[in-house]
């Protein structure tokens, strides 16, 4: 089979003629293309985070050290990043259903054969795959949004959306958890990988590509934005010419910038909040999952508000809102990191703000504020440009944590080593507060 033409857009189906069939038939499946997205992209997650978890259980087996797991995530990262880009273009152009179940197949594949070895060489080599079926996630799911929701709730179902990262962090820091706690930590890469293929079905059953090959008018007709679509359809303008006008926005790259310094912090807590918890404050590997999915579920909570916030009380800016989560991004990460042993409602509390303030970011920075900005029909290019500068932050935190925690260990007690996390706690901190400061230098953007 062509692959390009297994990928491409469906053909438009025999349209509907009666508009009450229309309205019903429009209904039940931007539900379906919503929650499918939603249920996908967060089991897209648990296939991208389970080495988190296992991280511990890895290192005191003797398996991997501390810089070669910093070594394997900066592989996903760095291969994720590049195919974020890619997979952004390609989005725009292709069969979402196929392109999003595709990627989670390969991704839980890679997670179930993880749990049959202890090679380092495979370990790198695989993980590295695994962030380019990853990066298949995101793109399709923000372009099934711009084609099957109008302008006036794009902010609203976003933010609704981007809950999906933190359904996938809250699954895996509890469910992998307990599954690595009670059979070890190969058994928490296979049932990752029955999670992952539970939701290769759920994509494949309920995923549908464009309103057209539905036998639906486009959803600009539908929602009543007929005037804007027409008068961009008459300016001539290919999808090519509207996706270099997001590559020659300097507002879009420095977004994608501040996202990058967000995403170290994000990453920061997410790849080593659970080794940094068993490592300094005493924590087991359980206590420890379950101290930071507190921030996923509270994610939720800021993921879902955010874009409905923007919209509803500040006409659809993004600005003051993400310059707010920023600074609570900042507080969040001071109690947890600066925070005293033995404490644990402080610990909890920093995951709370934490959770709320990353939430919100993943939505305004993450892609939501790029995408505002950019043509509907470039919406992927958007997210696209933004993706690969994050996942570049997202990278170089983890090569860069794995080794500064490593030169941090001593000999410590023939139990445990003893770490020291005063450098790599400064790292983390500063990249949230330049986060903060590139999101301010775009305080006036527009869309053009």
């Amino acid at each position: 089979m062509n692959l390009l033409k297994f990928f491409a857009i469906s053909p438009a189906a025999e349209p509907l003629a009666d508009p009450e069939a229309i309205r019903k038939r429009y209904g039940r499946l931007r539900w379906s293309v919503f929650l499918s997205a939603t249920l996908g992209y967060g089991l897209y997650y648990v296939c991208r985070l389970s080495l988190n978890v296992i991280k511990k259980p890895i290192v005191d087996a003797g398996v991997l050290s501390e810089a070669e797991l910093g070594i394997i995530g900066s592989g996903l990262f760095i291969t994720y990043a590049v195919g974020k880009l890619t997979n952004g273009f390609l989005a725009d152009r292709s069969n979402i259903r196929r392109f999003l179940a595709a990627g989670l197949l390969a991704t839980a594949l890679i997670n179930l054969v993880l749990g049959f070895t202890t090679s380092f060489a495979v370990f790198l080599v695989l993980w590295a795959v695994n962030g380019w079926a990853q990066s298949m996630g995101a793109a399709p799911c923000v372009v099934a949004l711009s084609r099957w929701f109008g302008d006036r709730e794009r902010g609203t179902f976003y933010g609704l959306w981007s809950s999906s990262h933190n359904i996938g962090e809250a699954i895996t820091f509890i469910v992998t958890a307990v599954i690595v706690a009670s059979l070890g930590w190969q058994w928490g890469f296979r049932g990752t990988a029955v999670l992952g293929l539970v939701g290769f079905l759920v994509v494949v059953l309920f995923m549908r590509d464009t309103p057209q090959s539905n036998g639906l008018p486009p959803v600009a007709l539908y929602k009543g934005d007929q005037p804007k679509e027409e008068a961009a359809a008459a300016d001539g303008k290919s999808v090519g010419d509207y996706q270099k006008e997001v590559l020659r926005n300097p507002a879009i790259w420095m977004l994608a910038l501040a996202s990058a310094f967000m995403y170290v912090s994000r990453y920061a807590v997410n790849s080593w909040g659970i080794f940094f918890l068993e490592a300094d404050k005493g924590y087991t590997n359980l206590e420890a999952s379950s101290v930071i999915s507190i921030s996923s579920v509270c994610g939720i909570v800021g993921t879902v508000a955010s874009g409905w916030v923007s919209d509803r009380f500040f006409g659809g800016r993004r600005n003051l809102p993400a310059l707010i989560f920023g600074v609570m991004n900042i507080l969040g990460l001071c109690l947890f990191l600066l925070g005293p042993r033995d404490c644990f409602w402080l610990d909890a509390a920093s995951m709370v703000i934490f959770g709320l303030a990353i939430g919100a970011l993943i939505c305004f920075l993450g892609g939501l504020m790029a995408v505002d900005i950019a043509s509907k029909k470039a919406s992927g290019a958007a997210l696209g440009v933004v993706g690969i500068a994050s996942y570049v932050g997202a990278a170089v935190q983890d090569l860069l944590s794995g080794i500064l925690i490593q030169h941090g260990r001593s000999a410590g007690t023939a139990d445990a080593a003893l770490y020291d996390f005063s450098v790599v706690t400064w790292f983390w901190i500063g990249a949230a507060v330049l986060s903060v400061l590139c999101t301010l230098a775009v305080w006036n953007a527009r869309a053009k």
